[in-house]
């Protein structure tokens, strides 16, 4: 496994919507295990693929504390419900934290590192980071969506983690 350097913005694939995975072999499974290093290593709890320079539709998002590591491969929202506003940060844009509203509730259909397809449903914290980098893959960045900057002297200790 290698830490890769992520992708800070601006740079274009950061903006551009990623290509659907068609080949499910070792090359995606190295990009995963990668991004996932890469991720601890930056003390995030989400990455998708073009915050390494690489333009297709994987993400990850771990929350840590116990919870499963979710890979999320072709991913799509099913659905959304409620809305709720909460700060974020994100790992390409260092420094900047703002709060976005985001639905409270996501369902999502994606693929695992083998090809088969999963359904998930999850709230609050854990649909905001999955909806953070499902934009990510369709070339949407969080800054867009920001209502309020947040100065980091702001933030909880616990709330520096990004997604």
């Amino acid at each position: 496994m290698t830490i890769r350097k992520i992708v800070l913005h601006p740079n274009e694939i950061l903006s551009t919507p990623t290509k659907k995975v068609t080949e499910f072999d070792e090359k995606l499974a190295t990009l995963l295990d990668d991004m996932y290093e890469t991720m601890l290593d930056s003390d995030g709890i989400g990455i998708a693929a073009p915050q390494v320079g690489v333009s297709l539709r994987v993400a990850i998002v771990d929350l840590g504390e116990g919870e499963d590591i979710i890979e999320m491969i072709n991913p799509e929202v099913i659905d959304t419900e409620g809305e709720a506003i909460e700060v974020e940060g994100c790992l390409s844009f260092p420094e900047l934290y703002g709060e976005v509203e985001r639905p409270y509730f996501v369902q999502i259909k994606a693929q695992e590192r083998d090809g088969t397809w999963y359904e998930l449903e999850a709230e609050d914290y854990e649909a905001r980071a999955i909806l953070h980098e499902i934009d990510h893959l369709d070339g949407v960045l969080f800054d867009s969506k920001i209502l309020r900057v947040v100065d980091p002297s702001e933030l909880e200790a616990d709330e520096e983690e990004l997604i």
